[in-house]
């Protein structure tokens, strides 16, 4: 690992970054408390309130998140972000310990530091609680026990990362693209024979495995569900499609930043250089574990649209390299013109970033207009309070005493409206409900029901398989800032109780994948997803 003497630079930046990064947080907390919870969060949030090892959709960190946070704050808006407010905080400072510890060069950590914060993903988007806001953490704190590792010399540090790794993958599936990072920086420099010989890189193995054991245990009870259900995504093959390329082009300029990206790019190709030729361990290891995960998304995204989260785990680590690279280019010789250069893009993106934040953190609270649409990100999940009104208005006039839903989205809203107020049943797709607590059926058999659906989802052909008996009562418009988003229907149910434990062929069990045009209907007796277009 290349060292330096510390930096004479004042230390005048760094105050900056501090201040910075309190008005940052100062407006990620103000958009936690002043954005509803988005379908995906209320849903997460529904886990939180489950005692289960495991989800059909993914492992359980971020549950424990949300439980953390609402045990704070109460089920508050704040409450259900808190975690991801916190986790933002925990990554920059990783981040900047990284650079500190690489560079001892005052402007690599204040780079490191501000980086995230020009992204509209990090500075703002952390505050959004996803499985990923769990695992960024998690996996850059496994690199910086590497990182901490090749500084000491002490092979403990693998024991960290093990750690940190098991934790990685309670939060989200996907940290398993940063095994090819950890290889190489086992293999590739010349300390390889010390590391094939030791037992710490099995231990630490050993450990992340023993700390992912509630995962492995649920999946062993439920006939590996979770694990059928992410891999469908990554096996799922279709035609070509470039739109899909500029998709996932697109999405990153978006949430990473038009000057960011580009900074970031360029510094992991030099970071990879500089490992690869000179065997340098943190370098092989920082570029390994963005680029290798970057060219299989993008690769990915020629036959599928890749998720708006999927790649976010990957660039803080990209961070980190761009941050490093700053001082690695005067110790190494470049032309001045190069060095000036890349200092003035990456103060470019941090100030362009930071402008570009704040725009869409005041379009997202405070603006009036709907620039895009049905198509706006913000408004596609926003709304349902209205919604939430005009149903417990049918309930008290009904006499309606619970509510059926036939898609997560919808369950996970009147969930978080109602907050066990009302009993709230997803009635399909059961598979992803496995362990749930008695939602309270004393209040559901035998009782009027009120089924809300968005249309045209609301006529679906498995009714036709139930006694039930629906009576229309009105449509409701989710509304954003003057543009219908949905609309949604509200019945009368009678003659019929949904079954929470259907038994696996039952199509009131099966779950669904749908990815693009891709949709995967998985009876969980099956061995062998089926699959089909």
């Amino acid at each position: 690992m290349i060292r330096g003497k510390p930096d004479p630079v004042s230390h005048r930046p760094l105050l900056v970054a501090v201040v910075v990064i309190a008005a940052m947080t100062a407006l990620r907390v103000a958009y936690a408390c002043l954005i509803d919870p988005r379908t995906d969060e209320a849903y997460y949030w529904t886990w939180s309130k489950e005692n289960v090892l495991c989800f059909l959709d993914h492992p359980p960190m971020i549950a424990w998140f949300i439980r953390l946070g609402t045990a704070m704050f109460g089920d508050t808006n704040l409450g259900v972000r808190f975690g991801g407010i916190l986790a933002m905080l925990v990554t920059q400072l990783l981040l900047a310990d990284i650079a500190r510890r690489v560079t001892h060069d005052i402007r690599a950590i204040v780079l490191a530091l501000l980086l995230p914060e020009a992204t509209v993903y990090y500075g703002l988007l952390m505050a959004k609680v996803a499985p990923d806001v769990a695992l960024i953490p998690f996996s850059v704190a496994m690199v910086w026990a590497l990182v901490r590792l090749v500084e000491s010399n002490d092979p403990r540090w693998w024991l960290a990362a093990g750690a940190f790794g098991g934790l990685s993958l309670l939060s989200k599936f996907t940290v398993v693209m940063f095994v090819p990072a950890i290889v190489a920086f086992m293999l590739v420099p010349d300390w390889r024979a010390r590391w094939l010989k030791s037992p710490y890189p099995l231990l630490a193995a050993l450990i992340a495995l023993a700390l992912f054991s509630p995962v492995l245990i649920w999946n062993v009870q439920h006939d590996f569900a979770s694990f059928r259900f992410q891999l469908v995504r990554a096996t799922a093959n279709h035609d070509i499609t470039l739109r899909t390329v500029a998709d996932y082009i697109g999405l990153q300029f978006g949430q990473v930043g038009f000057v960011v990206l580009p900074v970031v790019l360029s510094g992991l190709i030099l970071t990879a250089r500089r490992g690869y030729l000179g065997r340098e361990p943190v370098a092989i290891l920082l570029s390994t574990a963005v680029i290798v995960p970057f060219l299989y998304f993008l690769w990915k995204s020629l036959t599928l649209r890749v998720g708006d989260t999927w790649p976010m785990f990957m660039w803080p680590v990209g961070f980190a390299a761009a941050a490093i690279n700053i001082a690695m280019l005067p110790r190494e010789g470049w032309p001045a013109w190069m060095i000036r250069s890349t200092i003035w893009w990456a103060n470019t993106a941090v100030v362009s970033g930071l402008v570009t934040v704040v725009l869409v953190f005041l379009y997202a609270v405070a603006s009036p207009w709907n620039l895009i649409g049905r198509a706006d990100p913000i408004g596609g999940e926003a709304g349902y309070g209205p919604v939430a009104a005009r149903v417990q208005a049918q309930l008290d006039k009904t006499g309606a005493s619970w509510i059926a839903t036939t898609d997560y989205r919808t369950y996970a809203m009147m969930r978080w409206y109602f907050n066990g107020r009302v009993p709230v049943i997803q009635i399909n797709e059961r598979g992803r409900f496995q362990g749930f607590a008695d939602p309270g059926m004393d209040r559901i058999e035998g009782h009027t029901g009120l089924y809300v659906a968005r249309e045209p989802d609301n006529r679906l052909p498995l009714w036709d398989l139930t006694t039930a008996k629906r009576e229309p009562l009105e449509r409701v418009d989710r509304i954003w800032r003057g543009s219908v988003m949905d609309t949604y229907s509200l019945e009368k149910l009678t003659g019929w109780t949904p079954q929470l434990n259907p038994p696996p062929d039952s199509p009131f069990f099966r779950w669904r994948v749908l990815a693009g045009n891709f949709r995967f209907d998985a009876p969980m007796s099956n061995r062998h997803p089926e699959a089909r277009a």
